[in-house]
């Protein structure tokens, strides 16, 4: 395939910025439309990223019978995912779209089976797995230097003043931000959600005007318990965007801070109260999959050009989007979840 594939973007708020910067880096590309509900939000984009030949309007099935993409990037709201995506499939375009995969899980089990009847990929943009760190701890623990995993942890506390439609928020923190610990929990572990029981509250002198905290206890496959406590609204102190980690294997022990310090420990000499131990290190790979938007963008065009099946795609993705809305319906019963998807 020697032409550009084609592209309409929808939704032109504030998140399209990262995708059309993203998307002006990779020759391969060629954004062919813009469309927002607000037909000036796309006439602004079309100035903003000099997208001289892009069309713009506010009705995306006229602008995919306009100019007939191969992809649709769906940047919309959540409860958009599902009508955005299913319009994109019918008129045979492949779509990558912000995260969360969708609203609900039943809406998300949709979009799936529609991609499948239409053969064509539908894929999320969960970027901050692509990031080199990540993928040099998954390496390691994949690895078997400290042995087979047993317990799995991640903090993730954030004293974060949005402002706006966020301080109104249900569930916000589960709901916002959750899903990337949650995807990273699965991409470390190399397991999938059996089970949750979660609790939310809203600490006192939280600006938010509903629960912001959260700590779920999630079984895995392989035996793997997944502990996950957080907050948006801890002051002081804050554990980086991607949290900080604990990774108990059956040889050893494991932590990292979600950037560049990452510490291990396994057992040098077994005897007395407390095994010795030494310490282990690790490599972070040097090159691969690039991190952000344009690390995932870049390898759904890759996909869509060459047949193959993008490492986000929504048949794995929704996952990870089952674990928040299970550990929704924990907070909300009280009551251990069985994980269904």
């Amino acid at each position: 395939m020697n032409t550009k594939t084609r592209a309409v973007l929808v939704g032109c708020g504030g998140i399209s910025n990262a995708w059309l910067t993203s998307a002006s880096k990779i020759p391969a590309i060629e954004i062919v439309g813009l469309v927002d509900i607000n037909r000036q939000a796309a006439v602004d984009k079309k100035a903003g990223y000099t997208l001289s030949k892009a069309e713009v309007g506010d009705d995306l099935n006229a602008m995919l019978k306009l100019t007939k993409p191969d992809v649709v990037f769906d940047c919309t709201i959540p409860e958009s995912h599902m009508p955005v995506t299913l319009t994109a499939l019918r008129h045979g375009c492949h779509v990558l779209g912000e995260k969360p995969l969708a609203d609900s899980l039943a809406h998300g089990r949709i979009m799936i089976a529609a991609a499948r009847r239409a053969k064509r990929l539908y894929a999320v943009i969960q970027n901050r797995r692509y990031d080199l760190r990540i993928r040099g701890v998954q390496r390691f623990i994949n690895a078997g230097r400290i042995g087979r995993m047993t317990t799995l942890f991640s903090d993730f506390f954030i004293g974060a003043h949005f402002g706006g439609f966020r301080d109104r928020m249900r569930h916000v923190l589960l709901l916002d931000m959750a899903i990337h610990t949650f995807d990273a929990a699965r991409f470390i572990s190399n397991a999938d959600p059996v089970s949750v029981y979660c609790h939310e509250w809203n600490p006192q002198g939280s600006w938010y005007d509903h629960h912001a905290s959260a700590v779920a206890i999630f079984e895995m496959t392989n035996g793997i318990v997944y502990t996950y406590r957080g907050s948006w609204c801890a002051e002081g102190i804050n554990t980086s965007w991607e949290g900080m980690w604990r990774i108990i294997g059956k040889k050893g022990s494991a932590t990292w801070d979600g950037g560049d310090s990452f510490r291990s420990q396994g057992v040098a000499k077994k005897g007395g109260f407390v095994n010795q131990y030494r310490d282990l290190a690790i490599k972070y790979p040097k090159n691969g999959k690039q991190a952000g938007h344009h690390g995932v963008i870049a390898e759904f065009i890759r996909c869509v050009r060459n047949g193959t099946t993008p490492e986000t795609i929504c048949t794995d993705n929704i996952k990870s989007l089952a674990m928040v809305f299970a550990a929704i319906e924990s907070a909300e019963t009280g009551k251990k979840v069985k994980i269904r998807i």
